[in-house]
């Protein structure tokens, strides 16, 4: 049994509602990483969303960024990220949301990301398009580079890494509009496919930050790649590139000289 784009809608709201609901009380954080926060609403959300998926598909396989891989039918897999923007979460800045994506045999089929604080609801299935709260989204059709506003994000270890995407900020945001920085990889993704931004780019990341928002750009129309311009943008080493199909070239090239 497969799950359908209306399931995954229910899911990414019920989600966002224990969000929006803890969002202004103080929290309990914790470190993974020096910089790499989790809050005990992260495991909140996480929690509901794995008691409802393991429930109704029991044999499905999950990726989780809290919870890791719980191993099933690799030909149903989904990728949950209960809060995607946690430093921003923690810190009361209201950018923050719920990413849920299934794939089936392979191929990414329908994906949900909630905004809970805007009430801005994402989906996008296979061939069917990509909305926000009912409405059809376009991709920009921008297709000069000078003209375009970008946004991008940083890995958790920049203090200790040579491919932690500065050079990469300063020497775009010098040949574009500008490039802005979220914060949540997730609405980023979104943000290309609503027109919002011209192209997002990021250098590590991991399969629940971009499932859900990597399908509904290609549904969007946005060129979708990692940034050597592979097709596969899931896969680690992972990286990602999706922009107007205009300027994808161009990026491509940019990027290159990182």
């Amino acid at each position: 049994m497969q799950p359908t784009l209306a399931y995954l809608e229910n899911l990414a709201r019920e989600a966002g509602a224990i969000l929006r609901e803890g969002y202004n009380k103080d929290h309990q954080v914790n470190y993974k990483g020096v910089i790499d926060l989790v809050t005990e609403v992260d495991h909140q959300s996480e929690a509901w969303l794995l008691g409802k998926v393991r429930s109704d598909f029991p044999s499905h396989h999950i990726f989780a960024e809290e919870s890791g891989v719980i191993h099933g039918d690799d030909d149903h897999v989904w990728y949950i990220d209960p809060l995607d923007g946690t430093v921003n979460y923690a810190h009361h800045i209201p950018i923050f949301s719920v990413s849920i994506a299934y794939a089936s045999a392979g191929t990414l089929k329908l994906g949900a990301v909630y905004d809970p604080l805007r009430d801005e609801l994402f989906t996008a299935e296979r061939g069917a398009g990509a909305y926000l709260n009912g409405k059809r989204l376009q991709a920009s059709a921008t297709s000069e580079l000078q003209k375009s506003l970008l946004v991008t994000g940083f890995p958790y270890d920049t203090w200790d890494t040579e491919r932690d995407n500065f050079s990469n900020f300063v020497r775009i945001s010098k040949l574009t509009q500008g490039v802005r920085r979220l914060g949540s990889a997730a609405l980023d993704l979104c943000y290309v496919g609503a027109g919002r931004f011209d192209g997002f780019w990021e250098l590590a990341l991991r399969p629940w930050d971009v499932a859900a928002g990597g399908l509904l750009c290609e549904e969007a129309g946005a060129r979708i790649t990692n940034i050597h311009g592979e097709v596969d943008y899931i896969s680690p080493p992972q990286s990602v590139l999706a922009t107007a199909p205009g300027i994808h070239a161009r990026m491509l090239e940019a990027l290159s000289k990182s």
